[in-house]
């Protein structure tokens, strides 16, 4: 017997795994399952490049129960001495101390330190955090078999044994069971932990438990699927395959809505299932909700909800990814700065928004679906996501001043001749917006105005200046005014008129003018600069944000019945002022600050 010292690295990475606590010490078992698959596969390759029939693959699970021990077994490649000493007691791996530093930090962070563990070839040395010795039996083809054996205090020891079996067996002898948790002598706990991690591992996996009665009839079955129909060509899975893996995924018993299924090669390899929900989630709009894809690496589970491989804005979409060689994160910022992650997020953005767009131009009820489900979610794409801004700006759907649904591709195509502009409406009235006063001389004109009813219009539409060749103009604004507005004849004969409004509204309204925009209603209000409504300057305020400068200013129709009965009786242009600005104020769909106030007056007027 031979008595070794592990490599100073590796004896630093033990005292981590073995001195910290983590609430979910489960990873273990994935990843002593993950290194005999890797095992399986390195002997399946060497017996191909020898010109041999690969032996079939199986990794089995003994748990005994008197013996304390859980004991991983399979058939790969084996060790011999030199492996023994060059995997288990050496960590050969440039970013050892970087993960040492990383595990140490993350002390107690339990999602944090499952995320770690495996990422820099030091998966095996998980074992440690159940076991208080691992003993290690194996053999080579053509080698002697070793047994290896370590309590993790900073030495292991080596010895030939009698073993036949080519392959490994790794034995835990387990600590004393402390606190609550799952029990790794417990074959139920043991299977969930299997199911959840390794159950679409390649090879079978077997779950024994010494003492247990055993059917000599019935053949085992594995505990785990091996079913990962993502890694199966698209068009040898059938659509009821992939409606009972979303059931299976989401625990979801409705039916996805779509799904995607692709394979990107190259320098980058890796397998995408996606699905399209047909209902949200009831965090869809909380801060602090979940979601995320699920990530996989050689069909091992890695981790929930990966936020790094999927923006915010598509965060209603479900699925899984599987990378060949991803590497992990030590800490967040390092994945998202990693070329092949940020490769990933790009082709899974991109895919999505191009099967949405197939969906919106070939399956349109379906699409109309989707954008009544999670239409307002995808719009926050406009804000945060610049490359993919206008194929985002394209899947949207928008209502319009004629009753009509359209997106920006037909009211494009649709323009009146000359029109030069995209005139909009952003308006938190709801459907009542479709009768804003804003809107008259353009439905005069025949002139389309897209309505904006979500919160988030107003935001995204800031960012988003054109389309095209074609600015986007609300028809607030004072150059909507001058390209679609009304002449007014002989203007200046109502100045004195504004004037007496203005003085008796004082800081309420920036200005008081004639409007060139209204046609019927008595006046409206609009907004000299940028435009921003009083709900958007409320949300700013709550947040502490700084609001831009109000610069609100009132039209007035001079060709009203209401504005020619004001402008004939002048002793009451108090009480009139006070009336109009309330009118304005419900067409925007506010509510009237001072409502006592309004209703006196207006009773007043109305008697009178």
């Amino acid at each position: 017997m031979e008595k070794h010292e592990f490599q100073a690295q590796a004896r630093q990475v033990l005292d981590l795994m073995i001195n910290s606590v983590y609430s979910n010490p489960d990873i273990f078992i994935r990843e002593l399952i993950s290194n005999a698959s890797d095992a399986i596969d390195k002997r399946r390759i060497e017996a191909l490049e020898n010109g041999k029939t690969p032996e079939e693959g199986r990794i089995t699970l003994v748990i005994n129960k008197e013996a304390k021990t859980l004991s991983f077994i399979d058939n790969g490649i084996g060790m011999d001495k030199d492996d023994l000493v060059a995997f288990l007691g050496t960590i050969a791996n440039s970013g050892t101390k970087e993960f040492a530093k990383a595990m140490s930090e993350a002390k107690g962070d339990a999602k944090t330190a499952e995320n770690l563990i495996g990422q820099f070839g030091v998966g095996f040395y998980s074992a440690f955090i159940a076991a208080e010795e691992v003993v290690v039996e194996t053999k080579k083809e053509g080698c002697p078999a070793y047994i290896w054996t370590s309590r993790g205090d900073g030495d292991y020891e080596i010895d030939e044994t009698s073993r036949e079996m080519i392959g490994s067996t790794i034995t835990l002898h387990l600590k004393d069971k402390k606190g609550e948790g799952k029990d790794y002598l417990d074959k139920w706990d043991v299977r969930s932990i299997i199911k959840e991690y390794s159950d679409f591992v390649t090879y079978p996996i077997f779950l024994e438990a010494e003492g247990e009665k055993k059917d000599e009839k019935e053949e085992p079955k594995p505990v785990n699927s091996m079913q990962a129909i993502w890694k199966r060509p698209a068009k040898e899975v059938k659509d009821e395959e992939y409606k009972e893996f979303y059931h299976h995924l989401c625990h979801d018993w409705d039916e996805p809505l779509d799904w995607l299924h692709y394979k990107a090669e190259g320098s980058n390899e890796f397998s995408a299932l996606l699905y399209i929900p047909k209902h949200p989630p009831m965090d869809l709009f909380y801060p602090d909700s979940k979601h995320g894809i699920d990530l996989f690496i050689k069909r091992v589970f890695i981790m929930k909800d990966c936020k790094d491989l999927i923006p915010s804005y598509l965060r209603f979409v479900k699925g899984v990814v599987d990378s060949e060689d991803l590497p992990l994160n030590v800490s967040r910022e390092i994945l998202q700065q990693d070329t092949r992650t940020a490769a990933i997020k790009k082709s899974v953005v991109k895919k999505i928004l191009d099967r949405l767009s197939k969906l919106q131009k070939k399956e349109a009820e379906k699409y109309a679906e989707f954008w009544r489900t999670f239409g307002m979610v995808l719009k926050e794409g406009l804000m945060q996501d610049s490359s993919n801004q206008e194929s985002i700006l394209k899947l949207c759907v928008f209502e319009t001043s004629k009753g009509e649904k359209t997106s920006i591709e037909d009211y494009v195509l649709h323009m009146e001749p000359g029109q030069e502009k995209i005139y909009y409406l952003a308006s938190t009235a709801g459907d009542a917006v479709i009768n804003s006063p804003k809107l008259e001389s353009f439905k005069k004109r025949n002139l389309t105005v897209l309505l904006l009813k979500d919160p988030i219009d107003e935001i995204w539409v800031h960012n988003v200046p054109k389309f095209d060749k074609y600015d986007f103009v609300s028809v607030s604004s004072e150059e909507a005014e001058k390209e679609a507005g009304e002449e007014v004849k002989d203007e200046g004969q109502y100045k004195d008129f504004t004037d007496e409004i203005k003085k008796s509204l004082g800081n309420l309204v920036e200005e008081v003018k004639i409007s060139h925009r209204l046609v019927d209603s008595p006046v409206c209000f609009t907004q000299k600069g940028e435009e921003i409504s009083p709900q958007m300057r409320n949300l700013f305020k709550s947040m502490g944000q700084p609001v831009p400068e109000e610069k609100r200013v009132l039209e007035v129709n001079p060709a009203n019945p209401l504005i020619k009965k004001m402008m004939e009786d002048k002793d009451s242009i108090a009480d009139y002022s006070t009336v109009l600005y309330a009118l304005a104020q419900a067409a925007d769909g506010e509510s009237i600050k001072d409502a006592s106030d309004f209703t006196a007056k207006l009773t007043a007027l109305l008697t009178k």
